[in-house]
């Protein structure tokens, strides 16, 4: 009871104190300066090249001289070490993908002349069925071919009729291209086959 008695006694302050200092202040580096807006702005010189993991170290001597060798043999040599190292190192051969419109170096030339060679011996099996030409009266006649031997959508099919010449079939026999041919032929179209290379 003495207890509760002495809380009533006490006197809390209704409100909070009023505070005399800005709720928000700034805090800025002692040694800051502000810039000048005349001043032109600085230019950092990137690095050539972004090296994600940083800079590499110097290669040790043995390094240096087996690259001071390599560098004094003569050229039919240095063509052999690549072939020798990726044969040693049990690495895939590199091969290349395409040789139809690419610029092949000197290296290149040879192997894709010989696969040209190698492509030219083997009979093609597989052609492609280009559209050349039709009549504007046997376009509807022209669609429905096309719809039976793709499978396309009406719109479809009459978007790539209207785009003649275009290459309607890719990868069938020559039976198959003959068979197209002649279909489009009764409908009123002109078509060709050409070899897939």
């Amino acid at each position: 009871m003495k207890f509760l008695g002495f809380l009533r006694s006490l006197r809390l302050p209704q409100t909070l104190p009023e505070r005399s200092w800005p709720l928000q202040c700034r805090f800025f580096q002692p040694d800051f300066v502000p810039r000048d807006p005349k001043a032109k702005p600085k230019k950092y010189k990137y690095p050539a090249f972004y090296d994600p993991y940083g800079p590499k170290p110097p290669p040790s001597d043995k390094i240096i001289q087996l690259a001071e060798r390599i560098a004094t043999l003569p050229p039919e040599e240095r063509k052999l070490i690549g072939p020798a190292l990726r044969e040693r190192l049990r690495l895939p051969e590199m091969r290349p993908i395409s040789s139809e419109g690419m610029d092949v170096g000197s290296q290149g030339g040879a192997s894709v002349g010989s696969t040209k060679a190698e492509e030219k011996k083997a009979e093609k099996t597989a052609f492609d069925v280009k559209l050349e030409k039709f009549d504007a009266a046997a376009k509807i006649k022209v669609i429905k071919e096309v719809r039976t031997f793709t499978n396309l959508g009406l719109k479809e099919a009459k978007d790539l009729v209207e785009k003649t010449p275009v290459l309607l079939k890719q990868g069938v026999t020559k039976e198959e291209a003959n068979e197209i041919i002649e279909k489009l032929k009764a409908a009123g179209a002109v078509a060709i086959w050409s070899e897939n290379i």
